[in-house]
Protein backbone atom coordinates (compact mmCIF):
# COMPACT_ATOMS: atom_id res chain seq x y z
CA UNK A 1 0.00 0.00 0.00
CA UNK A 2 1.26 3.44 -0.92
CA UNK A 3 0.29 6.80 0.46
CA UNK A 4 -0.64 9.02 -2.49
CA UNK A 5 -1.51 12.72 -2.79
CA UNK A 6 -3.49 13.53 -5.92
CA UNK A 7 -3.92 17.17 -7.03
CA UNK A 8 -6.58 18.27 -9.50
CA UNK A 9 -6.76 21.80 -10.88
CA UNK A 10 -9.77 23.87 -11.81
CA UNK A 11 -10.17 22.47 -15.32
CA UNK A 12 -10.23 18.91 -13.91
CA UNK A 13 -13.13 19.82 -11.59
CA UNK A 14 -14.80 22.38 -13.89
CA UNK A 15 -18.25 20.75 -13.76
CA UNK A 16 -20.05 17.79 -12.20
CA UNK A 17 -19.10 15.37 -14.98
CA UNK A 18 -15.44 16.21 -14.54
CA UNK A 19 -15.74 15.87 -10.77
CA UNK A 20 -17.22 12.39 -11.28
CA UNK A 21 -14.28 11.59 -13.58
CA UNK A 22 -11.82 12.71 -10.89
CA UNK A 23 -13.72 10.52 -8.41
CA UNK A 24 -13.24 7.51 -10.71
CA UNK A 25 -9.48 8.17 -10.83
CA UNK A 26 -9.34 8.42 -7.04
CA UNK A 27 -11.48 5.28 -6.59
CA UNK A 28 -9.09 3.28 -8.80
CA UNK A 29 -6.23 4.16 -6.46
CA UNK A 30 -8.29 3.35 -3.37
CA UNK A 31 -9.41 0.03 -4.89
CA UNK A 32 -5.73 -0.75 -5.57
CA UNK A 33 -5.17 -0.54 -1.81
CA UNK A 34 -3.58 2.89 -1.70
CA UNK A 35 -4.19 5.49 0.98
CA UNK A 36 -5.21 8.61 -0.95
CA UNK A 37 -5.41 12.29 -0.06
CA UNK A 38 -6.86 14.57 -2.71
CA UNK A 39 -6.30 18.30 -3.15
CA UNK A 40 -8.67 20.16 -5.47
CA UNK A 41 -8.79 23.67 -6.82
CA UNK A 42 -11.96 25.68 -7.26
CA UNK A 43 -14.00 24.83 -10.34
CA UNK A 44 -12.64 26.56 -13.47
CA UNK A 45 -13.44 30.27 -13.42
CA UNK A 46 -14.92 30.30 -9.91
CA UNK A 47 -11.95 31.95 -8.20
CA UNK A 48 -12.03 34.78 -10.73
CA UNK A 49 -15.77 35.13 -10.17
CA UNK A 50 -15.30 35.30 -6.40
CA UNK A 51 -12.49 37.85 -6.74
CA UNK A 52 -14.75 39.92 -9.00
CA UNK A 53 -17.50 39.92 -6.39
CA UNK A 54 -15.05 41.01 -3.71
CA UNK A 55 -13.81 43.82 -5.93
CA UNK A 56 -17.36 45.10 -6.33
CA UNK A 57 -17.74 45.61 -2.59
CA UNK A 58 -17.27 49.13 -1.19
CA UNK A 59 -13.97 50.03 0.42
CA UNK A 60 -13.71 50.20 4.17
CA UNK A 61 -14.17 53.77 5.30
CA UNK A 62 -10.74 55.38 5.19
CA UNK A 63 -9.09 52.20 3.98
CA UNK A 64 -6.49 52.02 1.23
CA UNK A 65 -7.28 48.42 0.32
CA UNK A 66 -9.80 47.44 -2.35
CA UNK A 67 -11.43 44.93 0.04
CA UNK A 68 -12.52 44.82 3.65
CA UNK A 69 -9.33 43.13 4.79
CA UNK A 70 -7.06 40.27 3.78
CA UNK A 71 -8.71 37.81 6.18
CA UNK A 72 -12.16 38.33 4.65
CA UNK A 73 -10.73 38.25 1.13
CA UNK A 74 -9.08 34.88 1.90
CA UNK A 75 -12.40 33.56 3.27
CA UNK A 76 -14.18 34.56 0.06
CA UNK A 77 -11.57 33.12 -2.28
CA UNK A 78 -11.23 29.85 -0.31
CA UNK A 79 -14.93 29.12 -0.69
CA UNK A 80 -14.35 27.89 -4.25
CA UNK A 81 -12.12 25.06 -3.03
CA UNK A 82 -14.62 24.23 -0.29
CA UNK A 83 -17.35 23.67 -2.88
CA UNK A 84 -15.11 21.48 -5.06
CA UNK A 85 -13.91 19.34 -2.17
CA UNK A 86 -17.44 18.82 -0.86
CA UNK A 87 -18.76 17.82 -4.29
CA UNK A 88 -15.85 15.42 -4.80
CA UNK A 89 -16.45 13.81 -1.40
CA UNK A 90 -20.12 13.28 -2.30
CA UNK A 91 -19.15 11.77 -5.67
CA UNK A 92 -16.71 9.40 -3.97
CA UNK A 93 -19.26 8.41 -1.32
CA UNK A 94 -21.77 7.59 -4.07
CA UNK A 95 -19.15 5.17 -5.48
CA UNK A 96 -18.72 3.45 -2.13
CA UNK A 97 -15.49 5.20 -1.15
CA UNK A 98 -15.18 6.31 2.48
CA UNK A 99 -14.47 9.97 1.76
CA UNK A 100 -14.72 13.23 3.62
CA UNK A 101 -13.80 16.79 2.73
CA UNK A 102 -11.55 18.67 5.12
CA UNK A 103 -10.86 22.38 5.30
CA UNK A 104 -7.62 23.67 6.78
CA UNK A 105 -9.30 24.97 9.92
CA UNK A 106 -10.92 21.58 10.59
CA UNK A 107 -7.66 19.61 10.72
CA UNK A 108 -6.27 22.18 11.93
CA UNK A 109 -3.54 23.64 9.78
CA UNK A 110 -1.93 26.60 11.55
CA UNK A 111 -0.25 29.37 9.60
CA UNK A 112 1.72 32.51 10.31
CA UNK A 113 -1.49 34.57 9.72
CA UNK A 114 -0.01 36.40 6.74
CA UNK A 115 -3.34 36.50 4.90
CA UNK A 116 -2.89 36.23 1.16
CA UNK A 117 0.59 34.69 1.52
CA UNK A 118 0.43 32.51 4.64
CA UNK A 119 3.07 29.91 5.45
CA UNK A 120 2.21 26.70 7.28
CA UNK A 121 3.56 26.62 10.83
CA UNK A 122 1.99 23.38 12.09
CA UNK A 123 -0.39 20.62 11.00
CA UNK A 124 -2.25 18.66 13.67
CA UNK A 125 -3.19 15.50 11.78
CA UNK A 126 -4.65 13.64 14.77
CA UNK A 127 -8.22 14.13 13.48
CA UNK A 128 -7.32 12.48 10.19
Amino acid sequence: MARIVMKFGGTSVADLDRIRNVARHVKREVDAGNEVAVVVSAMAGKTNELVGWAQQMPRVSGGNLPFYDAREYDAIVASGEQVSSGLLAIALQSMGVDARSWQGWQIPIRTDNAHGAARIVDIDATTL
